[in-house]
């Protein structure tokens, strides 16, 4: 189940950065992560882009190695405008992502089911734009109940 405190509605955010700090923060405050976490995300990124385009629409799922985690979790945040992120495929690519989902993998084997079953919601794009209009947490969880966190 989502955490719903991990959950952003309608987040106002200039870049990736303070998406990334932000949501970070989240996990951090409920101790999901290590004081590390938000600066390796931060690095990583710009190393190993996570923009997606799923059809039109545009998601990231930023993260980093699973010793800057404690416990696994996922943080959403549904952004009030797009932000904009460096592309996965073409790096050197800008997309501008309307929804985040900040990753924290505490075992690397546990990351391969949560990526397979985000790529499920992925392939769903009526799904992810129902994810960005929900008017709560609540809905928003119950959209992403087949999630394995």
């Amino acid at each position: 189940m989502i955490d719903l405190d991990l959950v952003l509605l309608n987040m106002e955010a200039k870049t990736s950065t303070d998406v990334i700090n932000d949501l970070g923060k989240l996990m951090l405050n409920k101790n999901y992560v290590k004081d590390s976490y938000i600066n390796a995300v931060i690095d990583r990124e710009k190393e190993l882009p996570t923009g997606l385009n799923i059809g039109n629409f545009y998601v990231a799922i930023p993260h980093t190695d699973s010793n800057h985690v404690n416990k696994s979790n996922i943080a959403i945040a549904t952004l009030k405008s797009p932000v904009e992120f460096r592309e996965m495929i073409n790096p050197e690519g800008k997309i501008n992502v309307e929804l985040v989902f900040l990753l924290a993998v505490k075992d690397p084997k546990e990351q391969v089911t949560l990526l397979k079953s985000l790529m499920s919601v992925f392939q769903n794009k009526q799904l992810l734009i129902e994810i960005k209009n929900a008017k709560d947490k609540q809905e928003v969880a119950e959209l992403l109940k087949n999630i394995i966190i």
